[in-house]
């Protein structure tokens, strides 16, 4: 006879870290959540709004997930999908509601997985949103062993009428950003390559101009603007958030017909680890922006009028370019 268990898969082992789960996660929750972990499906009531418009977004960690492996330290990627999706819902205006997540293994420690539900939940709790399922699949044969797969869904809410329309942009328009701590989840597969592979370090070794080690320094949490920004839409016209894509991609993804942006890449002192992967890797500038956040993580679009105003409520925020009339997309000088 052969049980499930001898090709891989321990029910028992599952329900038990399930069960350990199910106590942090229920540290998210609110008065909107109608139903418990464990059911087929989970129920949140919408109150408070007239006419409700659900913003969805899905997304992961990528190889970053590899960093966490190589330092043994696992609490921190979910924190990174959290916030990663929070942002992307906040570009349209979107107030997070509740989040599902996605964790597959082939064999994986029960204190790993609990590890990485600690940094959902405080995902979750920091952005004041619920993580109300998800989906734990063990799959022998699939990974290998201790690593995994980590996949964010979250749905958020905006009023109709205060959706963030980008097609507002025009002309004059003064280009905001706001640092971010580091990679945050995207060119990891570049990254690693280039200081494991190419330079052959370690992620414990230490580089001179750093204050933690590589590893350390990969895995700093992806920031989240939701509470920065958030009290601030109705004076933004439009926001971008820089992921995959760098400056290009994702700004240009906003640009009405005929409005192109301008950025002065010496606005803002770009952070070590960037210039450490530039120079290492000899990759010319077009590559770096195209691929990497370069130490801005989300770009604020506002009228010329007020971004001294919102520059001062920001307090950290720097002044990174313009739009002008043009159809060339996005230019870096």
């Amino acid at each position: 006879m052969v049980l499930y268990k001898d090709a891989g898969v321990d029910i028992d082992a599952a329900n038990t870290v399930k069960k350990r789960i199910k106590q942090l996660v229920k540290k998210t929750f609110s008065a909107n959540v109608l139903s418990e972990i464990g059911l087929f499906g989970s129920l949140y009531q919408l109150t408070g709004y007239k006419k409700p418009v659900l913003v969805a977004s899905c997304d992961g960690v990528g190889t970053k997930l590899l960093i966490a492996v190589m330092m043994n330290k696992h609490d921190t990627v979910g924190e990174d999908l959290v916030n990663h999706c929070v942002n992307d819902i906040l570009t349209l205006g979107a107030k997070p509601l509740f989040f599902l997540d996605y964790i597959a293994y082939s064999q994986l420690a029960p204190a790993t997985i609990q590890a990485v539900f600690k940094g959902l939940v405080r995902g979750c709790h920091n952005n004041n949103c619920a993580l109300i399922g998800g989906e734990t699949a063990q799959m022998p044969g699939f990974y290998k062993p201790g690593e995994y797969d980590l996949v964010g869904f979250i749905v958020g809410v905006v009023e109709k009428k205060k959706i963030i329309d980008s097609k507002k942009l025009s002309a004059g328009d003064i280009l905001i950003g706001l640092p971010s701590s580091g990679l945050h989840t995207n060119g990891y597969s570049l990254a690693r390559k280039i200081f494991f592979e190419i330079k052959k370090l370690q992620p414990n070794d230490k580089i001179k101009g750093l204050k933690n080690s590589i590893g350390t320094e990969l895995l700093k949490v992806h920031r989240s603007y939701y509470p920065k920004l958030y009290p601030l839409l109705e004076e933004i016209k439009a926001l971008a958030h820089i992921t995959g894509g760098g400056f290009f991609e994702n700004i240009k993804r906003l640009l009405p017909k005929n409005i192109a942006c301008v950025i002065n890449k010496n606005a803002w002192r770009v952070p070590k680890i960037f210039q450490l992967i530039q120079e290492y890797g000899n990759l010319p500038d077009s590559e770096m922006y195209r691929v990497f956040n370069m130490g801005i993580g989300m770009v604020v679009f506002v009228n010329r009028k007020l971004a001294a105003k919102i520059l001062k409520k920001l307090n950290d925020g720097i002044v990174i370019g313009e739009l002008i009339k043009g159809d060339f997309g996005v230019r870096i000088e």
